[in-house]
């Protein structure tokens, strides 16, 4: 229990009231925004209940409350219920798929009369409590891997749930997860490899059909190939730490593959992604022979890397063309620039590019944006809210948006890192995890840097569910680390 001295420091002596000011002013541009976006012209009155703006002001007020009533709680209950907590949301995740209210394709909203919530929005945090409350058990250690994937299984049991929704992009939101694991210890090789599958999937399925030079080699498939022969190369040196190992694959790998590119090129022309591969297979072999002879595990990691990322990028092809919704291999070709489709999935993005060009250095000032007034942006006050700061605000006032963004998110890391104990240091880097996928991806799709997966902008985008949802992971964090200075017996 907390031990009562006149010396004992309150909760709002102890509040970081940096984050709390930054979390106002996203709450009054957010408003603005949406204003902005949502405003017709001829409307008389922005602060009617009828209006999208009227509306934000009540989900703002009740987020207060919210954030006010967290603020007053024991930050222990966190710690306590916090599987209680994640046991309830996976209910309700899991009762939302078999609701019968679809609304434009997903199946995540829960319809209560005039009220629509998102359990999506609100798994978040409890997947982040529970997560905290399991890697800070007595004796867990993420580098075993019944530990790490008993973490993993925390965090994949909502994004299955999610995704039996129809809602691809909030399921996605999870992965911004495997961030705070690498701070607590997580492999940088786990990190490495997801960056280097994306990297597989972007350079094959842009560059397939396009050939190298002269030869019937597809510039794709050769990129990536030799991706996987560098990489494996440079693991060794990392994770190995033989540099004259490393040194001679890399040589022979360039050497060859060189040596092959010319002879198909001036002497007879042929696929070189067939001598690629069985360079990846003399790689692979002898990496298992040293691994065998040397009894080093890390040899055989490599090789299996090596391995997984041939299966990977070949089955890439058929992931796009024959799992994926249609919808979803439209937006990744758009994307990748393969697709234009200004009329269909490209339409949106390309909108909200003009929108945001129209603002020029300091936008066309508030209420006064024509592409959003006009409503020539779909979705323009959630998803693409941004291109209205864009258009009504400028380069300047988009750049002092995401100077907020990157203000909350740099505070948010000094407040994990001065955490005494392991629960509040690993919730605080599951909440900047998430508002930093968020930000970046939804800024990222705004711009047609990004797949359009559909996930707002925090304290941006209009609606309750988000709001509160971003609102109750962010105050649970402000009350665990203000009770941090707390004399406990």
């Amino acid at each position: 229990m907390v031990r009562g001295t006149d010396k004992q420091p309150g909760v709002l002596r102890s509040l970081d009231w940096w984050t709390i000011g930054i979390y106002f002013a996203l709450l009054i541009f957010g408003w603005i925004s949406v204003c902005g976006a949502s405003y017709t012209y001829g409307e008389t009155d922005i602060f009617s209940l009828s209006s999208r703006s009227g509306m934000q002001i009540v989900w703002i007020g009740t987020s207060l409350v919210l954030g006010f009533v967290l603020l007053m709680m024991d930050d222990r209950y966190f710690d306590t219920f916090a599987y209680v907590i994640y046991g309830l949301l996976l209910l309700l995740l899991f009762a939302t798929i078999f609701n019968p209210h679809e609304i434009k394709g997903s199946r995540s909203w829960l319809v209560l009369g005039p009220l629509r919530l998102q359990p999506a929005e609100f798994a978040k945090f409890a997947t982040g409590l529970a997560v905290a409350k399991l890697m800070s058990t007595y004796g867990f250690n993420i580098h075993k891997w019944k530990h790490f994937a008993a973490a993993l299984g925390v965090v994949l049991l909502p994004m299955i749930f999610i995704v039996g929704q129809k809602e691809t992009g909030s399921a996605l939101v999870y992965l911004s997860f495997f961030l705070m694991f690498y701070r607590e210890g997580m492999p940088g090789s786990i990190l490495f490899t997801g960056v280097a599958m994306v990297v597989y999937f972007v350079v094959g399925i842009k560059y397939e059909e396009v050939l190298l030079w002269g030869t019937p080699t597809s510039v794709g498939k050769f990129v990536v190939l030799l991706l996987v022969q560098l990489f494996t190369s440079g693991m060794v040196y990392v994770y190995c730490e033989d540099k004259e190992k490393a040194l001679r694959m890399g040589l022979f790998c360039m050497g060859s593959t060189i040596l092959v590119l010319l002879f198909s090129n001036f002497v007879i022309p042929f696929d070189i992604v067939w001598v690629q591969l069985l360079i990846c297979a003399a790689l692979i072999g002898y990496l298992v022979f040293q691994g065998l002879a040397t009894r080093l595990y890390n040899y055989l990691l490599i090789a299996l890397f090596s391995i997984g990322s041939i299966i990977f990028f070949y089955s890439a092809d058929y992931v796009l063309n024959d799992v994926m919704e249609p919808h979803q291999r439209v937006r990744i070709n758009v994307l990748l620039g393969l697709d234009e489709d200004l009329a269909g999935a490209g339409y949106n993005v390309h909108q909200s590019e003009i929108a945001i060009g129209s603002g020029g250095l300091k936008g066309k000032g508030f209420l006064n944006g024509t592409q959003t007034k006009l409503k020539f942006v779909p979705e323009q006050d959630t998803d693409f809210i941004f291109c209205t700061v864009g258009e009504e605000e400028g380069f300047l006032g988009s750049a002092g948006v995401l100077l907020l963004f990157l203000a909350l998110i740099l505070r948010l890391i000094h407040l994990a890192e001065r955490q005494p104990f392991k629960f509040g240091r690993v919730y605080g880097y599951c909440v900047l995890s998430i508002f930093l996928f968020h930000m970046f991806i939804n800024v990222g799709m705004v711009l047609g840097l990004t797949p359009v997966i559909g996930i707002p902008l925090p304290f941006f985008s209009y609606g309750g569910s988000s709001l509160w949802g971003f609102t109750i992971l962010l105050f649970i964090f402000m009350r665990i680390d203000a009770g941090r200075n707390l004399v406990r017996s």
